[in-house]
C-alpha cells in the first residue's frame, strides 16, 4: 500500500510518499514544494496542483493524508493552509483517490507518542520509523512523512480490490469497547517503542 502525506500551505508544501508492506514502511519520495512570494497566489496554487498530481501519477498511492483544519490564532496561516488543503483535495479527487485526515497533534501523537512533539522530535520518530540514515529534512518534508505513517498506520487491511479502510470510528466515544487495543505487535509498533526508548537513554 502506498500512502501520500501532505503538508499543506502556499509558500512551502511538504510531501511524503511512503509504502507500507508486509508490516513495513518505507520510505519512497520527499521533499518540500516552495513557491515565491512574488508570484500571484493562483499561479501558487497552479503550481501546487501541478506538483500533487505529478507525484499521484508517478507513485499511484492509494491514500493521500492531509492534515485537518482546525481553528488556528493565526488567522494568516489558516487561510494558506485551506488554499493549498483545497488544490490537494481537487488533485485527489480528479484522480478518485480516498484522502485520510488528521490534526498536526494526531500526528504527532501517532508517530512521536506525544502530541506536542517538537519538530525534532517528529523528524527522529520519523526517520526511526522509515529507517532512514539521516533526519528527514526540511521540516515540511518531516512533517508530510509523519502524516503519511499516521495515516498507513490506521488503515485497515482491505480485502483484494477494495478500497482501504480507515480504523478511526467517528462517533464512537469509547473505541475499546468494539476493537481492543492492542500494543506492541506490528513492525510499526515495536518502531515507535524501541525509538522512544532510545530518547529516554
Amino acid at each position: 500500500m502506498i500512502v501520500l502525506g501532505i503538508d499543506p500551505g502556499t509558500a512551502a508544501l511538504g510531501y511524503g510518499v511512503i509504502e507500507l508492506q508486509a508490516g513495513r514502511l518505507r520510505a519512497i519520495d520527499f521533499g518540500c514544494l516552495v513557491t515565491s512570494a512574488d508570484l500571484p497566489l493562483g499561479e501558487r496554487l497552479v503550481a501546487i496542483h501541478a506538483r500533487v498530481a505529478g507525484l499521484i501519477s508517478d507513485h499511484a498511492p492509494v491514500l493521500i493524508g492531509v492534515e485537518r483544519l482546525f481553528f488556528s490564532r493565526n488567522v494568516q496561516t489558516a487561510f494558506a493552509v485551506g488554499q493549498a488543503r483545497g488544490v490537494v483535495l481537487l488533485a485527489a479527487a480528479q484522480a478518485q483517490i480516498p484522502v485520510r485526515e488528521a490534526t498536526p497533534n494526531e500526528v504527532k501523537l501517532a508517530v512521536a507518542g506525544s502530541g506536542s512533539a517538537d519538530k525534532l522530535q517528529v523528524q527522529q520518530m520519523v526517520a526511526a520509523i522509515l529507517g532512514l540514515k539521516d533526519l528527514p529534512e526540511p521540516d515540511d518534508a518531516a512533517d508530510a512523512l509523519a502524516m503519511a505513517i499516521c495515516v498507513a498506520h490506521r488503515e485497515r487491511p482491505a480485502a483484494a480490490g477494495d478500497a482501504p479502510v480507515d480504523r478511526e470510528k467517528a462517533g464512537i466515544l469509547d473505541r475499546s469497547s468494539i476493537e481492543p487495543i492492542t500494543r506492541g505487535r506490528t513492525p510499526y509498533e515495536r518502531a515507535v517503542r524501541e525509538a522512544l526508548a532510545r530518547e529516554r537513554r
